[in-house]
C-alpha cells in the first residue's frame, strides 16, 4: 500500500483551510510517539504557497499547498545518522520525537523545504500526513478534510490512478519520487495590449505570432486589444505582430521567467 496526495491547483482557491487545520490539530496536541507539539509560530507543516505572475493590470495569481512529499525515496530518511526517520508501510515518512536529537541533517538534505528545527524541543518536525488519525479510524489527514473545494485528495496511489495520470511533481529533477501530485499547474503567460497612438484607439484583430526553440503559437487581440499566450514554459521568446494598416512589429528577445506583461505597445500606421 502507497498513500498520496493529489492537489488540483485549479480548485485551489487560497481559503488556506488546510493550512489553518493542520495547525489546529498539531499546535499545543502532543501526538507522541507521531508528533511532538508544532510551535504556534515558525513551522507550517502544510503551507499554502501564493505565486503571482506578471505584473498590473495583466497578473494571475494561483495556490499550491505545499507539505512533506514523503518521498519514496526520502533524502531526509538517508541523511539521518540517528535512523530516527522511517518509511511506513503505508508509504508516510515520519521523524521520530523520541529518537531525533536535532542534528539538522534532514531539513538540509530535503530539497522542498518543508522539514522544520524546533529550537524548544530540539528536534525536527514536519507534515505526519496526520499519520495519528489514521491508525485511529480516520480516513483522512485534517488538511483534507477541512478543504472546501476538494482540492486536496488523499488515498492509495492506486485509486489516484486517474488524477495520477497527467499530473507533476515538485521538482521533479531530484529523483526523490514525490507522492504529492499537482494537477492543472498554469505555466507562465506572455501577454501585452495593442494600441494606435495617432488615433489614441486599441487596435482589435491583429494577429500575434510567438516563437521558440522551433515551437509557434498564435493569438489575436481582443476587443480590449488585449493579447495572450497561456501555459507557456520558461525561455526566450520572440513575438511578431501584423495588423492591418499598420507596419509589422518585432519583439524580441522576450525573458520569460515568472510570466511577461509587455504592457500597452504602440504600432506604427504603415
Amino acid at each position: 500500500m502507497a498513500l498520496a496526495f493529489v492537489i488540483d491547483a485549479a480548485k485551489c482557491n487560497g481559503c488556506y483551510n488546510c493550512q489553518i487545520a493542520c495547525k489546529d490539530e498539531h499546535v499545543g496536541n502532543d501526538w507522541r510517539p507521531y508528533a511532538a507539539p508544532q510551535p504556534e509560530v515558525g513551522q507550517f507543516w502544510l503551507r499554502v504557497e501564493e505565486q503571482v505572475m506578471g505584473t498590473i493590470p495583466k497578473v494571475r495569481i494561483h495556490y499550491l499547498p505545499r507539505l512533506c512529499n514523503h518521498c519514496g525515496r526520502a533524502a531526509c530518511l538517508e541523511a539521518c545518522p540517528e535512523k530516527a526517520i522511517e518509511r511506513r508501510e503505508d508509504s508516510l515518512v515520519l521523524i521520530s520525537p523520541e529518537k531525533c536529537t536535532g542534528c539538522g541533517a534532514c531539513r538540509d538534505a530535503c530539497p522542498y523545504g518543508v522539514i522544520y528545527m524546533n529550537a524548544e524541543l530540539g528536534i525536527a518536525q514536519k507534515c505526519t500526513g496526520c499519520a495519528h488519525l489514521l491508525d485511529h479510524g480516520r480516513t483522512m489527514p485534517r488538511c483534507v478534510e477541512a478543504c472546501p473545494t476538494e482540492a486536496i485528495q488523499f488515498g492509495e496511489e492506486a485509486d489516484l490512478a486517474d488524477e495520477i495520470d497527467g499530473a507533476e511533481v515538485w521538482q521533479p529533477e531530484t529523483g526523490l519520487h514525490p507522492r504529492v501530485f499537482y494537477r492543472n499547474v498554469p505555466g507562465t503567460f506572455i501577454a501585452g495590449t495593442l494600441y494606435d497612438p495617432e488615433k489614441k484607439l486599441i487596435v482589435e484583430g491583429a494577429r500575434c505570432l510567438l516563437s521558440s526553440g522551433g515551437k509557434n503559437w498564435e493569438a489575436v487581440t481582443d476587443s480590449f486589444g488585449d493579447f495572450w499566450f497561456r501555459d507557456l514554459r520558461h525561455g526566450v521568446y520572440e513575438l511578431l505582430i501584423h495588423a492591418e494598416g499598420f507596419a509589422p512589429k518585432r519583439i524580441a528577445p522576450i525573458r520569460n521567467k515568472n510570466s511577461v506583461n509587455l504592457g500597452d505597445i504602440p504600432l506604427e500606421r504603415a
